[in-house]
């Protein structure tokens, strides 16, 4: 297998750059490479869509939509805590604007970012960093490969670049 498909293992190195300023936001330049399961939502969704049918050696370059990355900031997403809430962080390290931590939430953890600290009370951003923003990518293939029984069953790779059990 050679080709990027459904049920796949595609292993990649990637830049992504936001396109209004070129700035960096991820790259596995001097890192390993990015593994992951093809057609098993580890990847936003445009990614997958744009690397689908490219082959080993192949290097596509593409620029996202905020739908097709991570969706538009949505204003319900920043909500106001009160300060007493964040005791236990604070007894740690100083609460700071920019900062981000995670909440335990029903439906598991979730990131969020300090985007205001007042005196009685914190504002909490739990939009992606990247939502509402377009991302440019240049993607190369290094590997495919099919994936393992156990692999499609987990919904993760195993192995180098993957989970280990």
């Amino acid at each position: 297998m050679d080709t990027i498909q459904n049920n796949a293992v595609a292993t990649v190195h990637y830049t992504g750059t936001l396109p209004d300023s070129g700035e960096v936001f991820d790259s596995s330049e001097g890192r390993d490479p990015l593994v992951f399961l093809v057609g098993h939502r580890q990847m936003i969704p445009g990614f997958e869509e744009e690397m689908m049918g490219a082959k080993v050696g192949e290097r596509r370059t593409f620029t996202l939509e905020p739908e097709r990355a991570y969706g538009e900031r949505q204003d319900e997403n920043v909500t106001t805590f009160p300060r007493e809430h964040f005791a236990a962080v604070e007894a740690e390290v100083p609460l700071e604007v920019g900062m981000t931590l995670v909440a335990d939430m029903v439906d598991g953890p979730r990131p969020f970012s300090i985007v205001e600290v007042g005196d009685d009370t914190i504002k909490a951003d739990f939009n992606h960093q990247l939502a509402g923003k377009s991302l440019m990518f240049s993607v190369e293939v290094v590997e495919v490969r099919a994936a393992e029984d156990a692999e499609l069953s987990h919904g993760h790779v195993h192995g180098k670049g993957g989970v280990h059990h």
